[in-house]
């Protein structure tokens, strides 16, 4: 993945909290694991395992550890493996203290759109549902814009939401969004981005709290 994709996953992954049990989501998140530099972070993937490390280097790949979207992973020790039933209950029960999801829109109220493109073909929503509805916080990891420049932060989503529940993190390359009762609060610049810019990229309303 890109230089900006890795910034984000570093970004992202100032806003974890050590002992925490972190989902990582297809795409932009899975590089969290290779952000946190040996933190004591638990790291689960809903194909069932939790105490993922980082990414193998290519001669140290076991092709049966993979992580939800079919990426070499490797085992901390004390890492375990299970069904994806067992690992879905986990999340559905409330086990999960972080998801951190990828996203194609975002909007003003902090409901995601993940999952289907009209005209595209669906490959299904994965466990993307269950996170929202189950994790106990959520952060998205996404580029500020796509690569057409269009705002990846709307007022009104124009995709079809994944679930209702807002998310509680929105990070990108360019800045840091809580989500709060009254909506979006830009709560960070990143180094060599301004406000001007993330005004004149994001299509959502949010208030200035840096």
């Amino acid at each position: 993945m890109s230089s900006v994709s890795e910034t984000i996953a570093g970004r992202v992954a100032v806003h974890l909290r050590d002992g925490e049990v972190v989902n990582l989501g297809i795409g932009i998140p899975t590089l969290v694991a290779d952000a946190i530099e040996a933190r004591p972070l638990v790291l689960h993937t809903e194909n069932g395992m939790i105490g993922v490390g980082p990414t193998p280097a290519a001669d140290a790949v076991d092709v049966n550890l993979v992580n939800a979207g079919k990426l070499p992973v490797s085992a901390l020790p004390g890492a375990a493996y299970f069904s994806s039933s067992e690992s879905f209950a986990m999340i559905r029960g409330g086990h999960v203290d972080v998801a951190v999801l990828g996203a194609l829109q975002v909007d003003a109220r902090g409901r995601v759109a993940n999952w289907a493109v009209p005209g595209r073909p669906i490959l299904g929503v994965g466990g993307a549902m269950d996170l929202l509805v189950g994790a106990q916080r959520v952060i998205v990891a996404i580029t500020h814009v796509t690569k057409a420049g269009e705002p990846k932060i709307v007022e009104r989503c124009t995709l079809p939401l994944t679930a209702e529940r807002a998310v509680d993190l929105i990070v990108t390359e360019h800045a840091t969004f809580a989500v709060r009762d009254a909506g979006l609060a830009l709560i960070e610049l990143a180094p060599g981005s301004s406000a001007d810019w993330v005004r004149a990229h994001t299509a959502a309303p949010y208030e200035e709290a840096l």
